[in-house]
């Protein structure tokens, strides 16, 4: 199947609802797309068009403008840049559909970084997003005992998340050290609205222990996680717990940029113009996958790059301004939630580095580049294409991860019958 769009929006989080609704407002037609069943991506998850909120209010709205068309559980599997128009292939359940779009707005925000330790394999080891996704899918920690630990400001709304819907929140263990924790903490009091935030989630998590300058030693356990052992100066602790939330901040989701021929700048986000253009001519890009900000700097974003997309240059004049707000609070973000490698996990040589492909960290040793170990070891070459253990080995062994290439995702034998031209040129 294959049609023609104005505008496609890949990914419906806050960056990628608002731009939709700016460029319908605009007069395009505009296509949003989304992997996930509903619209509202992580950050808004299980969140309701009209509910009382931001949220709600933004999800009535695209919902109802006559302009915009959603279609969820819809993955980009592959992406062209063209000249007049851009190519997007994208499988569903209705199989797959051939996309031609004049512009084209990435807001495909971010994926949990994780690194391997001792134990991470083990059921009731989730990332932190991901037991915060699992409880807004509903899964009932009423009595669990978790403990959330690695590194970013995401540790602390997930713990408060958890406790309000009734978990027994050990302890939260960041990575950073007390100093830099309190030197993000002023800086987000300086944006309007974080003051208010960082209360709500003070006052949520009152009576757990916030341990910074703590590292994840390892998790223990014969069939499912039974404690975790962690690392607070020259002293290691272990928790009896039934979840172990951890997550090492997060890490762009540039894949189907990548494909678009999109630059990314040193820290491996999409670089982008102050007006959200990506260099590839009708490309734009907001949000997360931009670098990591927050939700207030994904809304903006989107809301800049939907008006240059649209033409509405008139609707900025006030952009350039709150965009240097946010552009410092991103750098002290970065520079505040920084890994240090004493406070990292350390595997041991029969630690699982790759999930997939069960490659393990003696096995990665002794390689000095991602190339080498993927021929050698097939790291990398699993279902999650390297999703996972790319930004760990990024992490761990200091290679760059690349490579991308179509598909994406996993494709049903079906549709590749139908089109075997997805996987690209033979």
């Amino acid at each position: 199947m294959t049609s023609e769009w104005e505008v496609v929006v890949v990914g419906a989080g806050p960056a990628g609802l608002t731009a939709a609704l700016v460029a319908a407002q605009g007069g395009l037609q505009v296509l949003l797309l989304d992997a996930q069943p509903g619209p509202g991506g992580q950050i808004w998850r299980g969140a309701a068009a009209g509910q009382k909120g931001a949220a709600g209010d933004l999800l009535r709205e695209v919902a109802s403008h006559p302009a915009i068309t959603v279609l969820s559980g819809a993955e980009v599997v592959a992406a062209e840049a063209g000249g007049r128009t851009h190519l997007l292939s994208v499988t569903s359940a209705a199989g797959l559909r051939h996309l031609h779009a004049e512009r084209i707005i990435l807001a495909t925000g971010a994926t949990e970084r994780f690194l391997p330790f001792d134990g991470w394999t083990l059921p009731g080891v989730v990332g932190a997003g991901g037991l915060q996704a699992m409880h807004k899918g509903g899964l009932d920690v009423r009595g669990r005992r978790v403990v959330v630990a690695g590194s970013g400001p995401l540790l602390l709304a997930v713990a408060a998340g958890l406790r309000r819907a009734g978990a027994r929140v050990l302890a939260v263990a960041e990575q950073a050290s007390l100093p830099d924790v309190a030197a993000f903490g002023m800086a987000a009091a300086r944006l309007p609205g974080k003051s208010r935030e960082a209360l709500a989630l003070a006052t949520g998590l009152l009576g757990v222990p916030y341990w910074a300058d703590c590292a994840v030693v390892s998790a223990g356990g014969q069939d499912q996680l039974q404690s975790v052992t962690l690392r607070r100066g020259r002293r290691e602790i272990t928790l009896d717990c039934d979840w172990l939330a951890v997550g090492f901040g997060l890490v762009p989701e540039t894949r189907v940029a990548a494909l678009l021929g999109c630059p990314l700048d040193g820290a491996g986000a999409v670089q982008v113009s102050a007006w959200g253009a990506t260099g590839v001519p009708g490309v734009y890009a907001a949000g997360e996958v931009c670098g990591i900000g927050g939700v207030d700097g994904a809304l903006l974003e989107g809301f800049v790059a939907g008006c240059a997309a649209s033409g509405q240059m008139e609707r900025l004049r006030d952009a350039p301004r709150r965009a240097a707000l946010q552009r410092r609070f991103q750098r002290v973000l970065e520079r505040s939630f920084a890994l240090r490698p004493d406070r990292l996990p350390t595997p041991s040589p029969t630690t699982v580095v790759c999930r997939c492909e069960d490659v393990r960290h003696g096995q990665l040793q002794p390689f000095t580049d991602w190339t080498a170990a993927k021929l050698q070891t097939r790291c990398g070459m699993g279902a999650c294409q390297g999703r996972v253990c790319g930004p760990a080995c990024e992490t761990v062994y200091g290679w760059r991860f690349g490579g991308v290439r179509a598909p994406l995702a996993p494709l049903p034998l079906a549709h590749l019958l139908e089109d075997p031209s997805t996987l690209g040129p033979p």
